[in-house]
């Protein structure tokens, strides 16, 4: 796998990872009593997203670094996971 595959891959999985982060840990403010005015009451009181990027780059790079040893063992190719769900021949 070339560098810029990896960090293509890498670029990929750590969106999808910052999709599925998000909601860790979410208050509305209507849950801690604090509506500001003007504002929707399902909205964050504290949205963390220092943290929450801290966490994506974590959990992205744990979860990048089992695909890579997967592919440097030869137990996957990037060829078996382009057609995994795709339509066979």
């Amino acid at each position: 796998m070339s560098w810029t595959s990896a960090l293509a891959i890498y670029f990929v999985l750590w969106w999808v990872v910052l999709f599925a982060v998000l909601p860790w840990g979410v208050r509305s403010q209507a849950e801690t009593g604090d509506v500001h005015p003007g504002s929707d009451p399902g909205a964050p009181a504290v949205a963390a997203l220092g943290s929450k990027l801290v966490w994506t780059t974590v959990v992205s790079a744990i979860v990048f670094g089992l695909v890579y040893w997967l592919y440097a063992q030869r137990l996957i190719g990037l060829d078996e996971l382009a057609t995994m769900w795709g339509p066979r021949k």
